[in-house]
């Protein structure tokens, strides 16, 4: 694969550009099931969310796993209760400072896991919606 240039001059790699690849999939997933996408790749300090769609139902906070097969584990197993909390961090970051716009309060939030295969030119898209609910003690 060649390597091209990034906004911020970092060359891409294979793994960015089938991380990158998975996400527009993903996103057209979700837009064929009526999300409209808000927000791609949304940075809150050092914390990252690969998605952020709404609904009819709500918030979709959704973390993308793209991989090649075969598969050594299920690519939804690698959102771990750390990447889980950081994707929470960062969510709490993306409310409030859309709430100071105008976000309702009372719409309901979802933390959503896809993940992308590719095998033999295939791409298969799963969606986990409601993969976790965060735990704050």
């Amino acid at each position: 694969m060649a390597m091209d240039t990034k906004k911020k001059g970092v060359a891409s790699t294979p793994r960015t550009m089938l991380g990158k690849r998975g996400e527009d999939l993903a996103c057209q997933f979700l837009t064929d099931r009526g999300h409209a996408i808000l927000e791609r790749n949304y940075r809150s300090g050092h914390l990252e969310i690969d998605i952020i769609s709404a609904d009819g139902n709500g918030v979709h906070f959704v973390e993308v796993k793209s991989r090649v097969a075969p598969l050594s584990a299920a690519p939804e197993e690698s959102v771990t209760v750390t990447k889980q909390r950081r994707l929470a961090r960062a969510a709490l970051g993306y409310l409030h400072s859309r709430r100071e716009r105008g976000i309702p309060h009372d719409f309901e939030v979802s933390f959503d896991v896809i993940t992308v295969t590719f095998e033999k030119g295939q791409e298969k898209v799963e969606w986990f919606p409601q993969a976790f609910i965060p735990m704050y003690v």
